[in-house]
């Protein structure tokens, strides 16, 4: 191992050290991987193939087009305040433990609490919504091929297939996703440019700019009934149309799930986070603007049950169109691994720290991988798709809370840093002068898009047309906050192994490590590690003999490579002694 990679594992374990964790995961992952995570989660395919209706539906093309540039704006000023603090704290546990954190010490763990459980449930939704879109999908295109019948049974059979195989793919080691992710950045950019390119050159005719950028149209009026832009205005209607942007571009915060498994965390981390929202914003706004300039028979696309493969069959035929369609689902189906592999990393770390159950915090020693959580957040996605059994509204509150409560828990960090900067110390990613203003827009943003998802975007309201976003959110926010004050203020303290003897220990290990890395070099100029496990090596001050001497006598047990791993796991918050 070179010098360059010596120093990169002992700045990252230390780092981790520091914050009062051991190395358990396998830190294998590049800023590209990284990057791949969040930018296979955010996934334009999936959000516009899934929500591409919604749209056209709720202000038309113009607000589409104009929103998705609002919103990536607003959007890349978010990522860049979390990236900035995760940066100075790369752990997987994410917001919930920047919140912890940032806090003053006495109000800690109460708001990495109610953070970690916005976070954890929002995971969980986000994975629903994604595998039952899919899930819906196939059905609908079965519906449409083979005449098959769909039904909420049939729809919920097919979300079982598709979450086990993504347990089984999480299943593997670290290096089978590694793999997995150059397939999906794949299907996401060359697959996606390919789509739009093919839809554009064969569309019989192309619509006006007018059309795309300056099109409104308002369908939110349900069984004959006004629309919004009459009962409140135009601008009512077109601000709800963004939301279709805005629930695409989320679930970056899967770079800071997996930081603990990618080298240099504290740099290419952060860069991959940004580089995710910025790359999704571009190629989003591309195949967007793509669809809406191939769109023939506006009516006929809209009122589609599929509109995305309306658009597609009639540019490139029948048999081009479900080609170019199953691509897409391929894309859908990454996504909604990749979202498992982020919301089993975050509930390994929320675990460990005892805010879910401690079993839950097991390694596979053979993969390296949380096995339990996995299985864990699909059985949840699951639960979660059971109410689609009574009615499609009632899984739509279920599903709402996977935007609303994943920006709740990005918000609540870097609300922190403005109301409490001491408590900030800033990493090698740093936005300098513009990191207040930047932390007080993001605050704002999250605070109108919160509001916004609550909003109504149906006319009249019903039951069956009710937006049960703010009832979703009311749960939860009642269960952290109740949950809080009625038992886990007794026993969560935010962080379990705060100054822990094991982590002083592999920070002193390390602390030695470089001392020697730095005297001692093997004859083909590269480093190597010293062990503990060699037979008589002791730390200064153990009782041992010394480097030195080991020298003396010719003995060369201590020069092994550095591939191992350190043989040092955690154990359960009560194992462990406050120092």
């Amino acid at each position: 191992m070179s010098s360059s990679e010596v120093d990169l594992k002992i700045q990252d374990e230390g780092r981790l050290a520091e914050l009062g964790y051991t190395q358990e995961l396998r830190r294998e992952w590049s800023v590209f991987h990284n990057f791949g995570i969040s930018f296979s989660i955010i996934s334009v395919i999936t959000g516009i193939t899934e929500l591409f209706t919604y749209g056209l539906n709720t202000g038309g093309p113009g607000p589409m087009t104009v929103g998705w540039i609002i919103v990536s704006f607003f959007t890349l000023i978010v990522g860049c305040s979390m990236a900035e603090i995760l940066s100075a704290i790369p752990t997987s546990g994410g917001p919930y433990f920047w919140a912890y954190m940032l806090a003053p010490q006495h109000h800690a763990p109460f708001f990495a609490w109610v953070t970690g459980w916005f976070n954890l449930l929002g995971q969980i939704a986000v994975t629903t919504a994604v595998d039952f879109g899919l899930a819906s999908l196939i059905s609908t295109i079965a519906q449409i091929e083979n005449g098959y019948d769909p039904s909420p049974g049939g729809t919920l059979g097919i979300l079982a297939i598709i979450l086990v195989s993504h347990i089984a793919v999480n299943m593997f080691s670290v290096a089978t996703l590694k793999y997995v992710i150059y397939s999906s950045v794949t299907i996401n950019t060359v697959g996606l440019c390919c789509l739009a390119i093919s839809i554009l050159a064969k569309a019989p005719s192309l619509q006006s700019a007018s059309f795309v950028f300056a099109k409104f149209y308002d369908g939110t009026g349900a069984m004959g009934s006004d629309g919004w832009s009459v009962r409140a205005s135009p601008a009512y209607v077109a601000i709800c149309g963004m939301l279709m942007t805005q629930y695409t571009i989320t679930g970056f915060d899967a770079s800071a799930h997996l930081c603990e498994e990618t080298r240099e965390a504290i740099r290419d981390a952060p860069l991959g986070l940004v580089v995710a929202i910025g790359g999704s914003a571009v190629l989003g706004f591309f195949l967007l603007v793509s669809l809406l300039f191939s769109i023939g028979d506006f009516d006929a696309v809209r009122q589609d049950p599929l509109p995305v493969l309306k658009i597609m069959t009639d540019a490139c035929g029948r048999t081009g169109g479900l080609v170019l369609m199953v691509m897409c689902l391929l894309s859908i189906w990454h996504c909604g691994l990749f979202s498992l592999t982020s919301n089993s990393r975050m509930m390994f770390a929320f675990a460990r720290d005892g805010g879910i159950p401690h079993s839950l915090h097991i390694i596979d020693r053979r993969f390296k991988s949380p096995v339990r959580t996995v299985v864990f957040g699909a059985i949840g996605s699951f639960l979660l798709a059971l109410p689609s059994l009574g009615s499609e509204a009632a899984l739509s509150g279920t599903t709402a809370i996977a935007t609303t409560g994943l920006y709740i828990s990005y918000g609540i960090p870097i609300l922190m840093t403005l109301v409490w900067p001491r408590n900030f110390k800033r990493g090698p990613f740093n936005l300098g002068v513009i990191s207040r203003p930047f932390a007080i827009i993001a605050c704002l943003w999250i605070v109108f898009i919160t509001i916004i998802f609550c909003l109504p975007t149906a006319n009249p309201v019903t039951s069956e047309t009710l937006n049960y976003t703010p009832v979703a959110v009311g749960i939860v926010a009642i269960y952290a906050f109740g949950s809080w004050f009625l038992w886990a203020r007794r026993w969560f303290t935010g962080r379990c192994r705060h100054h822990c003897r094991i982590c002083i220990r592999q920070l002193d290990f390390l602390g030695e490590e470089m001392v020697y890395r730095a005297e001692r070099r093997d004859s083909d100029g590269h480093q190597r590690l010293k062990s503990e496990e060699s037979e008589n090596f002791h730390p200064t001050g153990s009782g041992g003999l010394g480097r030195k001497e080991r020298d003396k006598k010719g003995d060369n047990s201590s020069n092994i490579s550095v591939g191992r791993e350190f043989e040092v796991f955690s154990a359960p918050a009560g194992e462990y002694d406050e120092m």
